[in-house]
């Protein structure tokens, strides 16, 4: 193990003396430390591969911002959608071995996938997941709020993602088509997309700290803790967040020396140490463009920075008249940007534990200008612009309307209960202390009243809430035809022009038999007979002759719905002497009272 250290020790004492030689290196760090100040990010990692060597790897700040632990380029940062490109590249491995076409539909691999129609099932062939080009708009709070662990069963939810548009028609990012990647090379390799990884990347290119879950980060040595920048000025810390499932799309994680290993072999025609990791042919198409993102014309203010296509797992961009391929990654408390220029053989990786961050392009640009030695721009210059601009139009845009001096239509318990979409998952809604909050797996809501049925939420938080930022995402609850809230709706794919809905299920609660006992007898109304009887030990059940019999289900004290016909319910009525005396049948065409005999 010392030795081991020592010659680490030796190789970034190596990597400094280089830099500190390298005149578009010199002065570099100053720049840097002004961008981690002006972001007040809590520290970030960045490394710069130059043909086969790092030439510069370096931690700032922070990797544990309450204890102060510096950040150093072995720090371990979750990197996110930079996944992606080693996702693709299992595909490109597997189609140099004759194991699979890109032109064959993504369903001869996997038969439960299907899409929402049968323009797409029929249409759709593996290049268009790995290009994002099926019409399929994100649809990411269906993996965000609603995690699995289970990648089949997330993938049996794209049947119910709407598109916003046809095949190939459009570019739009899409994390699902890079799990459903994912689970073809699982199907064909036989192994988990976990173990591909590892042993197709990780192995053959020394990452060997490099992990692919929360888990193993958890577990890991010299690993940052993510945070968020709150009000502008205050550091907080952030949970990490489980991608579970979803993890062909971005649960890598990763240092900056290790990701500089995977440029290396990029920047190299696919070789790193002279083993043949990555096809070239693969590599070639890869990095050339499959689909275009969109004109990105060129600026005034940089008329050498222009066009915007897509890959496979890489965006490309002119930066300067320089070609790059690059890809960020952003997930709770972690931003990232794995680029390089391959007609200059220069690469550079930046990695930070601060959410939304600025700081990989600000680095990443920052270093471009130098090592590519091109036109500097002042790039902290350019971010204070842009966010006085948005702060701006930010006091010119209308917020929602709201209308004063309304309240709910009904109590707040009626809203109480769980809330499906076949697409995305379920929650549920509960009262407390007259408030609502909704449920998720890992998240929670705290709903607040904006006007009629609309509710906007507010996450919930070890530190409380905090209802000062208000976002634009509302809770619109709905009603049937008598009146009950049947389903919610939310604005959360911007690409559709109308919200998702969630159905409704009354919460059901459970009733001794002795009190379903007191329900038990024969009712009337105007001649009709109806009887209330006990089946099966523990279930209540309504019949009216020449209708079938009905099972209820208890929602409240006294009250129940038919387990098989929405928009009816029952209430039972109690005398003076807290017997049954009637029950009301309430139903769309209006209530009627059944006295009991």
């Amino acid at each position: 193990m010392r030795i081991i250290l020592f010659a680490l020790f030796i190789l970034i004492s190596i990597s400094s003396l280089f830099a500190q030689q390298d005149d578009r290196i010199k002065g570099l760090e100053k720049e840097l430390n002004t961008i981690l100040e002006v972001t007040k990010a809590p520290g970030f990692a960045v490394a710069i591969v130059e043909g086969k060597k790092i030439i510069y790897a370096k931690g700032f700040g922070y990797s544990d911002y309450e204890n102060k632990i510096s950040a150093d380029a072995n720090t371990l940062f979750a990197i996110g959608s930079s996944s992606k490109a080693f996702t693709s590249s299992i595909l490109g491995q597997l189609r140099q071995e004759d194991k699979v076409s890109f032109d064959d539909s993504p369903i001869k691999y996997i038969p439960d996938l299907k899409f929402h129609n049968d323009e797409m099932n029929n249409n759709i062939i593996i290049k268009d997941l790995m290009s994002h080009r099926t019409g399929l708009p994100r649809h990411d709070y269906s993996w965000y709020l609603f995690p699995t662990n289970n990648k089949d069963s997330l993938l049996l939810r794209v049947a119910h993602h709407e598109p916003f548009t046809g095949v190939r028609q459009q570019w739009y990012y899409n994390n699902f088509m890079f799990l459903a990647q994912g689970v073809i090379a699982e199907r064909i390799t036989g192994k988990s997309w976990e173990e591909n990884i590892k042993e197709r990347f990780f192995k053959p290119l020394g990452m060997t700290r490099s992990n692919v879950s929360i888990d193993e980060l958890e577990k890991s040595s010299n690993a940052a803790i993510g945070y968020e920048l709150k009000k502008d000025s205050i550091i907080s810390k952030m949970d990490y967040y489980h991608i579970a499932g979803m993890g062909p799309a971005g649960s890598i994680n990763s240092s900056v020396n290790e990701m500089s290993n995977w440029l290396i072999t990029w920047i190299n025609k696919g070789k790193f140490n002279d083993q043949q990791i990555l096809p070239q042919a693969y590599m070639n198409e890869a990095i050339s463009s499959q689909m275009v993102i969109t004109g990105a014309l060129p600026e005034k203010k940089f008329p050498d920075m222009h066009f915007a296509n897509y890959g496979y797992g890489w965006m490309l961009t002119s930066y300067k008249g320089h070609y790059r391929v690059e890809h960020g990654g952003n997930i709770d408390g972690f931003s990232a940007s794995v680029a390089f220029y391959p007609s200059d053989s220069i690469g550079v990786v930046v990695l930070t534990n601060q959410d939304g961050s600025n700081v990989p392009w600000m680095v990443r640009n920052t270093i471009a200008d130098r090592i590519l030695k091109t036109s500097k721009t002042d790039w902290v210059q350019d971010l204070k612009e842009e966010k006085l601009k948005a702060k701006e139009a930010a006091k010119s845009t209308s917020g929602s309307v709201k209308v004063e001096n309304t309240k709910p239509s009904h109590i707040m318990q009626d809203y109480t209960g769980k809330y499906s979409n076949p697409g995305y998952g379920e929650f549920t809604i509960t009262n407390r202390n007259d408030s609502l909050f909704a449920n998720f797996k890992l998240v929670k809501w705290y709903l607040r009243h904006v006007n009629y049925d609309v509710f906007e939420p507010f996450e919930v938080t070890k530190t409380g809430i905090d209802t000062t930022d208000s976002g634009a995402l509302r809770l619109n609850f709905y009603t049937n035809d008598i009146g009950e809230i049947s389903l919610v709706k939310m604005k959360i794919e911007e690409a559709l022009d109308h919200p998702i809905e969630f159905k409704h299920k009354p919460n059901i609660i459970d009733v001794d038999m002795v009190t379903l006992e007191r329900y038990v007898g024969d009712y009337e109304f105007s001649g009709v007979g109806i009887k209330i009887y006990l089946k099966n030990k523990n279930k209540l059940y309504l019949f009216v002759e020449g209708q079938p019999e009905y099972e209820m289900i208890a929602s409240d004290h006294h009250k129940f719905s038919f387990k098989a016909l929405e928009g009816f319910k029952v209430e039972f009525i109690e005398s003076d002497d807290k017997s049954i005396k009637e029950v009301l049948m309430i139903q769309p065409n209006g209530t009627f009272k059944a006295a009991r005999k």
